[in-house]
């Protein structure tokens, strides 16, 4: 498997696990990185659109086959109308567990029990495939400082880039170019922008 065949929310979920720190936290919590990856995802497949700001299904009975992706398209198709913002964060570890589950059933994760004190059970998640995640790093740290030009971008690579970006990720360095104009659908993925850097922001600050 190479990381072209991943989906944003996976890949997002594999670039927001720190090698060394698997317990690790970055300023905006992966979580709703996560999350937005996988609105961002419905939307470059045109099953969420954006009608006046508000995150909408196009047909209530679509599926894609991933169970990722499905399980938040049921959750937006069933719940009241919400905002992008509001769905980068609200039940963000739902989709966050799927994408963990759905990376070690792919054996690109390992999940490690061990106990907390020694009593409370745990799991712990580390890469089993550490230079397929170098590669996708090193690319997208290469958009980010913009030694990609913008136009050599495919929409996927761009959205992820520019949500790794505005989490600022600290396995990224601290490159920002902006490269959501090859993102496609541009105003939803700067939408999910502007809640991981709040989210960010908020962290840092009180971290």
């Amino acid at each position: 498997m190479t990381h072209g065949s991943l989906s944003i929310p996976a890949r997002l979920g594999l670039l927001a696990l720190d090698a060394d720190r698997p317990s690790g936290s970055d300023p905006a919590p992966a979580h709703r990185l996560v999350r937005a990856g996988a609105l961002a995802e419905l939307a470059r497949r045109g099953l969420l659109v954006d009608d006046d700001s508000i995150a909408t299904p196009v047909d209530l009975d679509s599926r894609t086959g991933d169970a990722v992706l499905d399980g938040l398209l049921e959750l937006v198709c069933e719940s009241l109308p919400h905002g992008w913002r509001t769905w980068v964060r609200l039940r963000a570890r739902i989709t966050a567990d799927a994408v963990r589950e759905q990376l070690v059933a792919e054996g690109l994760l390992h999940a490690e029990k061990r106990r907390v004190l020694g009593v409370f059970p745990s799991v712990e998640h580390r890469l089993a495939r550490p230079a397929l995640v170098a590669a996708l790093r090193e690319e997208t740290r290469q958009a980010l400082r913009g030694e990609t030009p913008v136009e050599r971008l495919s929409a996927r690579d761009a959205t992820v880039a520019a949500l790794a970006g505005a989490a600022r990720l600290r396995t990224l360095g601290g490159a920002t170019a902006d490269v959501t104009a090859a993102a496609g659908n541009v105003e939803i993925v700067r939408e999910l922008c502007a809640a991981l850097s709040a989210a960010a922001a908020k962290a840092a600050a009180t971290a």
